[in-house]
């Protein structure tokens, strides 16, 4: 069957009846990227105007009597909606879509399919396979090179039928019948049953497609084709926007040029200049860092063996304010064990926060330090690796250098180094 969604995607509130409810549990992708486990319950309806993910398009949102819809899957002929808590089987119930993400995804959709039809009649390039992404959208074409000349034709004809306003018409054909042979198409799902819905813009593209789309080109209000890059075996992935994410891109544009024009203290046209000059002071202060610290590593040695009162154990901590050390800092401890010597003295070096995160090196005679740096790294609850001497490591536990000190205290009275 064809939902309601799929019928008429501008519809936006339906009241249908639900069919079932059971408990389950799905695993859903947070913004942060990370998966989490939750318990709710699958929803089957008489009908739906949420569409379920397919044809390259992720699933609608929306609200269910009420409820956030959290989820929308097909399976066979049903869609099945997942939410937090259960509903009455029988019942009628109203379902609410998330607008402003359906409206955008029937741009990027309908967007795709003018793109594929063009590339197709103008150069030939077929698409094998597109993806709807969050930022912007991307079509593979087989094709290893598109040249910069054609996107820009491309481009323009597009944008073209979108000022001609071109209607989009849905239709729905079963599998025996003789159009159906006209229609492009990369296959159906192995589970599907009952019509086939095709999509039709006027005059340029006939596609099977369960997808939501807009009624007429003019919808889409503009596309912007932001580039290619390689694809996989021989393909260009061509990146495209449409409609109203090419206004908040814009205005995002607009709003970070402003910031760095703020920060750079330089107009537009200068950015990259100014950013260039910064990564260049940058690489400059870098160097001089280094070399000072290479320079007080020798120094901070020298100190420690002229020393006459100096026992066989040293620690030093450098303190940063910043979480990450630098490219430097594994080489200033290293630089300061080899001057002082590892023959008769422990060395326990450390470099981060005062208790957070940061790096640590353990030196001494190979028998001391094969058997006391898996500990050290235990007390700092971080991890390390070591040999001939050096067991070195991250942390983020700074703040318990005290406990190793007090560990290197212990073995260094107790051993004869």
């Amino acid at each position: 069957m064809a939902f309601q969604c799929q019928r008429d995607s501008y519809v936006q509130e339906f009241v249908t009846t639900v069919v079932s409810c059971s408990p389950c549990e799905l695993s859903l992708e947070r913004a942060s990227g990370k998966k989490e486990k939750v318990k709710g319950f699958e929803v089957i309806l008489k009908d739906t105007v949420l569409f379920p993910e397919g044809g390259g398009q992720p699933d609608d949102r929306g609200t269910l009597g009420g409820v956030p819809v959290l989820r929308v899957t097909r399976r066979g002929a049903e869609a099945v909606h997942f939410v937090a808590s259960a509903v009455e089987v029988g019942s009628s119930i109203q379902l609410k879509v998330d607008w402003d993400r359906r409206f955008d995804h029937m741009q990027q959709h309908s967007g795709q399919h003018l793109i594929t039809a063009l590339a197709d009649s103008t150069f030939g390039y077929k698409t094998t396979s597109w993806e709807l992404g969050r930022q912007y959208s991307t079509i593979e074409l087989n094709t290893a090179m598109v040249k910069a000349g054609e996107v820009e034709a491309l481009e323009n004809a597009v944008n073209d039928k979108i000022r001609a306003a071109v209607p989009i018409t849905i239709e729905l054909l079963f599998l025996d019948d003789p159009a159906v042979q006209q229609v492009r198409s990369r296959g159906l799902p192995d589970d599907h049953s009952g019509p086939i819905r095709i999509v039709n813009i006027e005059g340029m593209d006939s596609n099977m497609c369960c997808g939501t789309h807009v009624s007429n080109l003019s919808h889409l209000q503009l596309i912007k084709i932001l580039g290619t890059e390689k694809g996989k075996k021989n393909k260009t992935n061509l990146i495209f926007m449409a409609g109203n994410r090419i206004l908040k891109y814009v205005e995002k544009s607009y709003n970070r040029e402003r910031s760095l024009t703020d920060l750079l203290t330089s107009g537009v046209d200068d950015h990259v200049e100014a950013v260039e000059k910064l990564q260049n002071a940058v690489k400059g202060l870098r160097k001089s860092n280094l070399n000072l610290l290479r320079d007080m590593a020798v120094l901070i040695a020298q100190n420690f063996k002229s020393d006459p009162n100096r026992g066989n154990l040293f620690c030093l901590h450098r303190c940063l304010t910043f979480s990450f050390p630098s490219d430097g800092d594994a080489e200033f401890m290293n630089i300061i064990a080899k001057e002082i010597g590892t023959e008769d003295t422990i060395l326990f070096l450390t470099v981060g926060e005062e208790r957070g995160a940061g790096l640590f090196l353990l030196a001494g005679p190979v028998d001391v330090v094969d058997r006391l740096g898996p500990r050290v790294a235990e007390l700092l609850e971080g991890k390390g690796a070591g040999k001939k001497g050096r067991f070195q490591g991250k942390t983020s536990c700074m703040g318990r250098r005290a406990g190793v000190k007090a560990l290197l205290q212990e073995h260094s009275q107790n051993l004869r180094l």
